[in-house]
């Protein structure tokens, strides 16, 4: 379970770079960590 939400959060920081540099745009962002989120069963967002 551990290693499951490491995972998850090094994945959500990535993906928080390919915003922060342009690469995508928030809504691919959005869609992206809900499907991050589904895949490792998280229920609630306390990043936002």
């Amino acid at each position: 379970m551990d290693s499951d939400i490491l995972r998850y959060s090094i994945q959500l920081a990535m993906l928080k770079q390919l915003l922060t540099r342009k690469l995508i745009n928030k809504n691919e962002y959005f869609k992206i960590k809900d499907v991050l989120m589904k895949d490792y069963k998280i229920s609630s967002d306390l990043t936002s």
